[in-house]
C-alpha cells in the first residue's frame, strides 16, 4: 500500500497530540495516512504496553487512518545507529510515503528529539540505491525511496513554527483521539499516579495552543511544525 502521509512517533499518542488535527483533516481530503510508532511506550508511568497498543488501535479508528504499526523499539533506550535506522527505512519503502511527520527536533523527552533525528536521517539513507533491504518474509529487494518532504510536528516545548495549518474544525476528532488513551491523560477519578500529561491543565493546552496558533494566522485553531527546507508555494494564492 502507498501511502500520501507517513506519521511516525516515538510513543504512541505522540503523533495524535502533535498533529491529531492535521491527520485527522488529511484523511477527510481523501489521502492516505498510516502512523508508525517506534515504541510501545512500557516506560510510561500509567497503563502498560498491552494498553497502549489497545489505546493506539482505538485511536486509528477515530483518526480514519489506513495503517497503524509498532516497531517495538526499547522505550527510552533505541538509539538512532544503524540497525535502527535500517528498520526505518523498511518501513519508508514499504509504504513509499511523499510526505513523512515525525517528532519535535527538541523536547522535553528524550526519545522526541531522538525519534526526530532517527526517523530525518532515515528518510534520506533511503533513497540511496546501495543501501539493500527487504521486509522479512519477502524474497524480493525494496526499491530506494525518498520523501519528498519532512515536517516535525511540535509537541511540550513552545517551538517557533516554520509554519502553520488550518484545522479548523478538526479539533474535536483531534481531542476524541486523544482521548482513547485513557490511561494517560486527565481522569478525576482515576488512583494512578500524576504524570506531567495527566494534569487537566494539559488537557486543557490541547486545545489553547491550537487556538492561539489559529489567532495568530486569523483561523480558529491551527497546529504548527517545523520544516528542515524552505517551504515552497505555487502561488501566493496559496498562502492564507
Amino acid at each position: 500500500m502507498k501511502l500520501d502521509i507517513l506519521v511516525f512517533g516515538a510513543h504512541p499518542d505522540d503523533a495524535e497530540l502533535g498533529a491529531g488535527a492535521t491527520i485527522a483533516k488529511e484523511v477527510s481530503k481523501g489521502k492516505k495516512v498510516g502512523i508508525i510508532d517506534l515504541t510501545r511506550g512500557e516506560l510510561g508511568t500509567r497503563g502498560s504496553a498491552e494498553i497502549r497498543d489497545q489505546e493506539s488501535a482505538a485511536a486509528a479508528k477515530v483518526l480514519g487512518i489506513s495503517v497503524r504499526e509498532n516497531m517495538e523499539f526499547a522505550d527510552g533506550f533505541f538509539t538512532n545507529d544503524k540497525a535502527h535506522q535500517l528498520e526505518i527505512i523498511k518501513v519508508i519503502r514499504k509504504y513509499r510515503p511523499e510526505t513523512v511527520l515525525c517528532n519535535a527536533i527538541d523536547d522535553r523527552h528524550i526519545d522526541h528529539a531522538k525519534g526526530s533525528k532517527l526517523v530525518s536521517d532515515a528518510c534520506f539513507l533511503s533513497g540511496l540505491i546501495k543501501i539493500d533491504t527487504k521486509m522479512e518474509g519477502d524474497d524480493e529487494w525494496q526499491e530506494p525511496w525518498r520523501p519528498k518532504a519532512v515536517y516535525h510536528y511540535i509537541q511540550w516545548k513552545n517551538l517557533e513554527p516554520d509554519f502553520v495549518v488550518d484545522v479548523s474544525g478538526f479539533m474535536e476528532k483531534k481531542k476524541e483521539a486523544i482521548l482513547a488513551y485513557g490511561s494517560q491523560f486527565y481522569d478525576p477519578k482515576t488512583n494512578a499516579p500524576e504524570t506531567p500529561i495527566s494534569s487537566k491543565n494539559f488537557l486543557d493546552s490541547v486545545t489553547y495552543r491550537a487556538r492561539d496558533l489559529g489567532r495568530l494566522v486569523g483561523v480558529e485553531y491551527a497546529e504548527g511544525f517545523t520544516a528542515e527546507r524552505f517551504v515552497a508555494v505555487d502561488n501566493l494564492g496559496d498562502l492564507i
